[in-house]
């Protein structure tokens, strides 16, 4: 069985990055080398990109190749080598959220995105998707009860409600690679979908 890049998709505040360790924890249960990682970030250098792209003001061009040149890093250092070691990476956030939050949200043509992908990581894309969906009123009740707001966070309700639809047409696009997931739902019912999914990929020997 060959090894999976599998990423978790989703508005700020609709709960993806907590069931990550979760589906971590089921995968090394079976057996499955796994890592963790997370965009913009998961490489020394990405990391420190991504302080500059989430606290500093700057042009949306700007932001956009900021958030690429951090990918290419976490691709080059982590997410490839890990692949090639036959381990599995399980990613928060890929480039479908560029698509989402700099497409979607900030207005930038979807074709300027395509060629920065096909530039940084080319025929590499997520096996599997998660997508959590959750209403941008209440994503936005969640961020506030649990943190501080960076600066993508303290971008206004019909920011996040274009970013939420951007996200909705690529599931509607790739419906094979995507799995869409109704935050609404209790942890346990969550859990129940993403046991029910990996089992499902988990008896896939291409």
């Amino acid at each position: 069985m060959r090894p999976r890049f599998i990423t978790f998709e989703g508005i700020d505040g609709a709960g993806k990055s907590t069931h990550v360790p979760w589906v971590a924890d089921r995968l090394r249960a079976r057996g499955i080398d796994v890592v963790t990682t997370r965009e913009p970030g998961g490489a020394a250098l990405s990391e420190r990109l991504r302080e500059l792209i989430l606290h500093e003001k700057m042009p949306f061009d700007t932001e956009a190749l900021l958030i690429f040149a951090a990918r290419l890093v976490h691709l080059q250092g982590v997410v490839r080598p890990a692949l090639a070691a036959e381990r599995w990476v399980l990613c928060d956030r890929f480039t479908d959220s560029t698509y989402a939050y700099q497409g979607g949200g900030r207005g930038m043509p979807a074709e300027r995105i395509a060629i920065l992908e096909a530039w940084t990581h080319g025929n590499l894309q997520p096996d599997r998707t998660y997508l959590f969906d959750l209403p941008a009123d209440e994503a936005e009740r969640r961020r506030g009860a649990v943190r501080p707001a960076d600066r993508f966070e303290m971008e206004d309700l019909g920011f996040f409600e274009r970013v939420r639809a951007a996200y909705l047409d690529r599931c509607r696009n790739d419906p094979r690679r995507f799995l869409l997931i109704d935050g609404r739902q209790s942890i346990d019912d969550i859990h129940a979908l993403l046991d029910e999914d990996i089992a499902t990929i988990c008896s896939t020997k291409d």
